[in-house]
């Protein structure tokens, strides 16, 4: 559980609160989600999936005093665990969560005052970023897609930085022909329409937006796409991956 006598007293300190027990959610059901499975055993107690400001997760039994210090997850997310597909019972955890996310953030602008100004821009930042539930559905993948219409986005594999490289393309960047002198103002319109497709484009681990900066990876299972960092594939690992499998694409099986 954690600490006691944390407390975010401004919206940025809440919303902040809110993105990293989200992030720590959003772990344990996808990128975690063996491990937080095997966890939810039907057997034990009333089990409650918490998520903390850090972005670490855990599976434990409800807090003992009441009323408790924080609004509490939904109890006994494990005695559903083998009566219902293992997808069906992700996304019911997804939609608990989505609700204490909400109920912790709003938790803390009561209790620290926040007038109805307050309380908006807290809810629009919050509403700006992909439910738990559209991320471990694929839906806001799914939204995406349909407003940025990306017609390559299936062809390209791994995702770098879009400008031509001096090097010979290969599997981690898009090839593009070699630009002539005045084409130079037409190519750096193409670069920008090009990052603001991407940039609608949201990483399956963690929910954030796309980057021209970082190293990105598809699953080829799926066709999520992942940030390097958050399935821990660096690119020089990548050159050697032939068909790369997601974290829960991974740990498919069937249950008994």
């Amino acid at each position: 559980m954690e600490a006691t006598g944390y407390n975010p007293r401004t919206v940025e300190e809440v919303f902040r609160d809110f993105k990293g027990r989200r992030a720590g959610l959003i772990k344990a059901l996808t990128t975690d989600v063996e491990e937080f499975f095997q966890q939810c055993d039907p057997d034990k107690e009333n089990l409650c999936l918490y998520g903390f400001p850090g972005e670490q997760w855990e599976v434990n039994l409800p807090a003992e005093e009441v009323p408790p210090e924080l609004p509490e997850p939904a109890l006994g997310i494990n005695f559903a665990r083998d009566g219902m597909q293992e997808k069906d019972w992700l996304s019911l955890v997804a939609v608990h969560s989505d609700a204490w996310l909400l109920a912790v953030s709003f938790y803390f602008g009561a209790r620290f005052g926040f007038d109805k100004a307050d309380r908006k821009r807290l809810f629009n930042m919050i509403n700006d970023l992909p439910t738990v539930f559209e991320v471990v559905t694929g839906a806001a993948k799914k939204q995406q897609k349909e407003k940025s219409s990306i017609s390559n986005h299936s062809s390209n594999k791994f995702k770098s930085n879009p400008k031509p490289r001096a090097e010979t393309p290969g599997k981690y960047s898009r090839p593009q022909p070699q630009p002539k002198e005045e084409d130079d103002g037409l190519l750096g319109l193409l670069d920008e329409e090009d990052e603001d497709e991407h940039g609608e484009t949201l990483c399956g681990a963690c929910g954030d937006n796309y980057a021209s900066d970082e190293f990105w990876i598809c699953c080829d299972i799926c066709e999520k796409w992942f940030h390097g960092k958050c399935v821990k594939i660096t690119p020089a690992r990548a050159e050697h991956i032939k068909q790369y499998k997601c974290p829960t694409c991974n740990n498919k099986r069937a249950r008994p």
